[in-house]
């Protein structure tokens, strides 16, 4: 026998015997009964399936599951029947913890109610498609309301209450379709005011017709703005449009139109007083 084949037989019996060798550990292996280390836990409150914001936590709708002890969670609850019967103040998703944070008041019930912040009001706005921005406002957006008011001498249009957020849209107060961008129908729109600004906004329902200017929810700056009077809407401009950049973006703005010319004096009148009969003249000039 050559060394080759020497050298070729003693390499396939080594790998064979590294095969059973392998196979053998292996059958050990899987025969070891598994052990089973015990982790100290607690008991955990948490959400049996998906709830809305308004929601009334009911005995099905929570389940308890094992927590570890070493790592506790601040406002949990241990027993079901300490949410039971309590609303939702935001909306919580299967197998995810109840805390106080997500949770109203004992007997404050369930709905929208609960969900106001002490010391603020829900004031209701009438939309359609257009005042509601095609559908687009939605629970959680933010938004200016506009007011349209004609006078005795010329209309005018200003921003009364800016930065609300919409509490609801319609019936619904959840932000399930906003969550994709999808617009909510509706004819009436729920914003969360102050109660000055809601007096505000109800004056100005009663005397002219209000229109919503969604917003980014980052921009919280107030607006200030003077509005805009029909005539100086529809008088030509003095100076030609100027480019400006705001946040480094070119946009061309109209020049700001001339101011509305001021009101005339009040003619000048003469009071006379004959005995019991009072008479007023206009003087001519």
């Amino acid at each position: 026998m050559s060394r080759g084949v020497r050298t070729l037989l003693v390499l396939l019996i080594a790998l064979v015997m590294a095969g059973i060798a392998s196979y053998a550990m292996y059958l050990g292996i899987q025969r070891m009964p598994a052990r089973e280390v015990e982790v100290p836990s607690e008991p955990l409150v948490v959400a049996a399936k998906a709830l809305p914001v308004g929601a009334l936590i009911g005995p099905n709708d929570v389940r308890t599951i094992a927590w570890p002890r070493k790592v506790p969670l601040a406002g949990s609850f241990a027993r079901p029947d300490e949410v039971v019967g309590r609303g939702l103040l935001a909306p919580v998703l299967e197998n995810e913890p109840i805390t106080t944070a997500k949770l109203a008041a004992k007997e404050a019930g369930a709905g929208l109610a609960p969900t106001i912040p002490l010391g603020m009001r829900a004031i209701s706005v009438k939309v359609n498609e257009v005042v509601g921005v095609a559908g687009f406002v939605v629970p959680g957006a933010h938004v200016d309301v506009l007011a349209t008011v004609g006078g005795k001498d010329e209309t005018v249009t200003r921003a009364v209450v800016s930065n609300l957020t919409v509490l609801a849209a319609g019936t619904r107060y959840d932000q399930e379709k906003a969550k994709d961008g999808q617009a909510v129908p509706t004819t009436v729109v729920t914003l969360l005011a102050t109660p000055e600004d809601a007096e505000r906004i109800g004056l100005a329902s009663l005397e002219g017709r209000l229109l919503l200017s969604l917003r980014n929810p980052l921009d919280i700056a107030p607006t200030s703005t003077p509005g805009v009077r029909l005539a100086s809407l529809m008088a030509p401009p003095s100076q030609p449009p100027v480019e400006k950049t705001y946040k480094g973006r070119k946009m061309v703005v109209a020049a700001p139109p001339p101011p509305s010319p001021p009101p005339p004096p009040p003619p000048y009148t003469v009071e006379t007083i004959r005995g019991a009969k009072r008479t007023t003249e206009e003087v001519k000039k």
